[in-house]
C-alpha cells in the first residue's frame, strides 16, 4: 500500500507546494488546516507519517503532537515551525516529535528527513558492534528465554518491529522501538547514552541528548503501563540498562 503522509498546515501558500513536492515522491497526500482535524483524522487510522505546522489557529502545534502520542500513534511525526530556536527544538522532541525543521525550509532536505524517517521505521533495529551485511529473514527470530526467576510475558520481533506484553502489542514510536531493541540486544548490560544516540539518530547529531532522555521516559512508562516483566533503568552518568524483572520484585 502507498504511504499515507498527513500535512497540518493552516497556511496556503505553504502547503499548496508541500502537497505538490510530496505527491511527487508518489506518496498519498491528505491536508488539513487546524489541530482537532488532525488528531480525529490521524484517529482514524492509515497515517504513516504528520507533517506538523506548531502555528495552527485552534491550538498549539505542540499539544497536537502530545496528543497524538497520548493516543497512542507510533507513526512519524516531523514538526515544521517558524520556531527555530534550540529550546523550541528540544520543547518538541520532548512531547513526541521525531524530528524538527525549521522555515523556511528547502523542499529537497523536508523529503529527505521525510524518507530517513520511513526507512527507519521499516528496517530492523541496529545492534552494538561492527556493521555487517544483514542476512536474508527466512524465519522469525527465536524468543529469548528469561532469566532464572524472571516472569514471562515480553517478546520483542526485530524483523517485524513489533513488541508485545502478555500478547498485547505496544504502541511504540519508531525511535522508542529502536532503542528497545538496542536495550534488549544487551540485556543486563549498560548500554551508553553515546551509543544510543549514534545508533538510533545518528552519529553526527548534534542537539541536545534530551531527546533521548524524554524517548525513555515514554518507553518505561509504557513498559510499566503494560506491566512489562522487564524494567528500564538508568546509571546515571553512564547509561541504561534493561533487565529482567524478578517475580518476587
Amino acid at each position: 500500500m502507498p504511504v499515507r503522509l498527513l500535512i497540518v498546515e493552516d497556511d496556503d501558500a505553504i502547503a499548496a507546494p508541500l502537497v505538490r513536492a510530496v505527491q511527487r515522491e508518489g506518496y498519498d497526500v491528505e491536508r488539513v488546516a487546524a489541530g482537532e482535524p488532525a488528531v480525529a483524522r490521524v484517529a482514524d487510522g492509515g497515517v504513516d507519517l504528520v507533517l506538523l505546522d506548531l502555528g495552527l489557529p485552534d491550538m498549539d502545534g505542540l499539544d497536537v503532537c502530545r496528543r497524538l502520542r497520548a493516543d497512542g500513534y507510533a507513526g512519524g511525526i516531523v514538526i515544521l515551525t517558524a520556531r527555530a530556536g534550540e529550546l523550541d527544538r528540544v520543547v518538541g522532541l520532548d512531547v513526541g516529535a521525531d524530528d524538527y525543521l525549521a522555515k523556511p525550509f528547502s523542499l529537497s532536505e523536508l523529503l529527505a528527513r521525510v524518507r530517513a524517517l520511513l526507512r527507519r521505521a521499516h528496517r530492523p533495529a541496529v545492534v552494538d558492534g561492527p556493521a555487517e551485511p544483514e542476512p536474508a529473514v527466512t524465519a522469525p527470530a527465536p524468543v529469548r528465554e528469561p532469566a532464572s526467576g524472571a516472569r514471562p510475558g515480553f517478546r520483542l520481533d526485530r524483523a517485524a518491529r513489533r513488541a508485545w506484553v502478555a500478547g498485547a502489542e505496544l504502541a511504540l514510536t519508531a525511535k522508542e522501538f529502536d532503542v528497545l531493541a538496542l536495550l534488549d540486544e544487551n540485556r543486563g548490560a549498560v548500554v551508553s547514552r553515546e551509543t544510543l544516540m549514534a545508533k538510533v539518530w545518528d552519529e553526527n547529531w548534534f542537539g541536545s541528548t534530551k531527546t533521548l532522555d524524554a524517548t525513555i521516559g515514554r518507553l518505561r512508562q509504557k513498559l510499566q503501563d503494560a506491566d512489562a516483566p522487564i524494567t528500564l533503568g538508568t546509571v546515571r552518568g553512564i547509561g541504561f540498562r534493561l533487565e529482567d524483572a524478578r517475580a518476587d520484585a
